[in-house]
């Protein structure tokens, strides 16, 4: 795998691939800078090789150009975090953009207007790609969110750099955390999956059972299970079409010797709402007209010694309805597991939207191995299937 290390930068000009694609705020302030802090290292590191950066990124789904999704509302905060003045241009091909990237000189950044207010860029367009790598030396990609398409600047433009092409910092971990959980990683491995729906796991599973020993069931799939073993369930969310997959997948754990654990207990509620009325319960007893909408003391009791006993943790998803107060105490408290175990010497990889903003919530972020950056491209990459921006740079 060719990393930064495996290039000198001195007077190159590194054309850089980031995902600057962050929130902001109806003033177009940045409202969480977690994506500019972690290409950060990737970016100094080449400045103090005595090369100078070429970024390019995407914000939003803009529909041609519109002011609101344009990078300069971001050059501010950039230069905040790296430090360093940035020099912004408001096209990323064409003549003023060569002639920016020409002038630039070590030590120095430019940062390009958004990609997608070019629709080539999401069509993966050959030529937009080759426009784009006329601007520097080496290809960079450090933006893991991305990796899972084939747009012209995270895979089509990777061609035109065959000998001088690699991994930036982020993008290089995300790898090796992955592989880590996947292959390379300790033993006993545990996967806790959380979320609502049982449909949006099921290759996640199925791709992971050769490679794990324990696996946590949690959150809203929990009772798609729990009915499909005769438990009575109430009004808890549920997919009647997945109760024989649900089988399925316990009958495969089985056979491969992993250990399956669910919640034996929940905290429901009589409505959807943070002020319903409570109470805790077996969780193959919920009476008609209440919701499981949290894992249970016993539950998390349970969990938290599963959790105590592997040595490779992946976390995909919360334990409940973490979002209202009430019903968060699952997701934190496996929160708290998670991290007693990592610290005692486990590697724990968190990745997709909801855990990683639980982790966030809760100020897990710096108490676990790795924060993936990427919701959609680890899915992906735990689904097993080969992403395009990873393949272009290996090739």
């Amino acid at each position: 795998m060719k990393t930064l290390n495996n290039y000198n930068f001195k007077n190159k000009k590194a054309l850089i691939r980031v995902d600057f694609n962050v929130p902001l705020n109806e003033n177009f302030e940045v409202t969480d800078a977690t994506r500019i802090i972690s290409a950060k290292p990737t970016i100094i590191k080449i400045l103090e090789d005595g090369g100078s950066c070429i970024l390019m990124s995407h914000l939003g789904r803009p529909k041609g150009i519109q002011d609101e999704f344009s990078l300069r509302h971001i050059v501010s905060e950039v230069e905040d975090v790296l430090g360093v003045a940035i020099k912004f241009v408001n096209d990323s091909v064409g003549e003023v953009v060569e002639a920016a990237a020409s002038n630039l000189q070590p030590g120095e950044i430019l940062l390009l207007e958004n990609l997608r207010f070019h629709d080539e860029e999401k069509q993966g367009n050959k030529d937009f790609a080759e426009q784009l790598s006329k601007l520097g030396d080496i290809y960079v990609n450090d933006a893991f969110g991305t990796a899972h398409r084939a747009h012209a600047s995270t895979t089509i433009i990777a061609q035109f750099f065959p000998d001088h092409k690699c991994f930036g910092n982020l993008l290089a971990k995300e790898i090796e955390s992955i592989n880590k959980v996947m292959d390379t990683g300790e033993k006993p491995v545990l996967a806790v999956l959380g979320g609502a729906k049982v449909s949006s796991k099921i290759t996640i599973i199925e791709n992971i059972l050769d490679k794990i020993d324990h696996l946590i069931i949690g959150g809203g799939m929990t009772f798609t299970f729990i009915k499909a073993l005769g438990g009575s369930i109430g009004n808890s969310l549920v997919e009647d079409d997945k109760m024989e997959l649900a089988l399925d997948i316990l009958k495969q754990a089985e056979a491969k010797n992993v250990k399956v654990h669910l919640p034996v207990d929940a905290v429901i509620a009589d409505a959807f709402s943070n002020d319903a009325n409570t109470k805790i319960v077996d969780v193959n007893n919920i009476p008609k007209g209440w919701m499981g909408l949290d894992a249970g003391p016993l539950s998390i009791s349970n969990f938290h010694n599963v959790v105590m006993q592997c040595k490779t943790i992946l976390w995909n998803g919360p334990l409940g309805v973490f979002e209202m107060e009430n019903f968060a105490k699952g997701t934190i408290e496996l929160g708290n597991s998670i991290a007693k175990s990592t610290s005692e010497g486990a590697f724990s990889l968190v990745g997709g939207g909801d855990s990683v903003a639980a982790v966030k919530q809760f100020g897990f972020e710096n108490k676990v191995s790795y924060v993936s950056t990427g919701g959609g491209a680890m899915l992906e990459s735990l689904e097993g299937k080969t992403l395009p921006g990873i393949a272009a740079i290996i090739d």
